[in-house]
């Protein structure tokens, strides 16, 4: 079985003279990524580990040294790769709060018991976050818990929603 990562950010770029990268940054706040040393970077079937040695938010992006990446050049060639991290570098999950890479691939059925298909991504959308599901054809439900989200199991897999089957 293929180890299992979550995707966190990208390197998008060089940041001065002394081999620092910028990296655009999926986490909230942009900086936490940070926290999660080391990362696996993958672009195509490549992938090697890094460790994260400084950083900073910067702007709107955040900037990052990494372990013996010591000049321009080196950092240049990281540009591109994506920055993984595997589930457990996560901290736990409050009760009631969920990771979005946990919900994805989880079998979503109405409170009518109809199943509507898997979880396929989620979005944020500034109002609220949605769900993208995708069955027969693609449902965007509104991630509200406790009242469009009705519940979520994670060990069974299944996510229960208050969602007409015809909407």
């Amino acid at each position: 079985m293929a180890e299992k990562f979550i995707s966190v950010g990208l390197v998008s770029g060089i940041f001065g003279v002394r081999g620092w990268i910028k990296v655009y940054s999926y986490t909230d706040p942009r900086e936490n990524i940070l926290t999660y040393s080391p990362w696996t970077l993958k672009k195509g079937k490549d992938s090697k580990q890094v460790k994260v040695v400084d950083g900073r938010r910067h702007g709107k992006t955040v900037v990052a040294c990494l372990d013996n990446i010591n000049d321009r050049d080196q950092a240049a060639d990281l540009n591109g790769w994506e920055i993984l991290i595997r589930p457990e570098q996560l901290p736990k999950a409050k009760k009631g709060e969920y990771y979005w890479s946990d919900l994805i691939g989880l079998q979503v059925n109405t409170v009518d018991g109809v199943e509507l298909g898997v979880v396929k991504q989620m979005l944020e959308t500034g109002a609220n976050d949605v769900v993208v599901v995708m069955g027969e054809r693609e449902r965007l439900i509104p991630f509200l818990q406790e009242r469009t989200i009705i519940s979520i199991d994670l060990l069974a897999g299944v996510m229960i929603v208050d969602w007409d089957a015809d909407f």
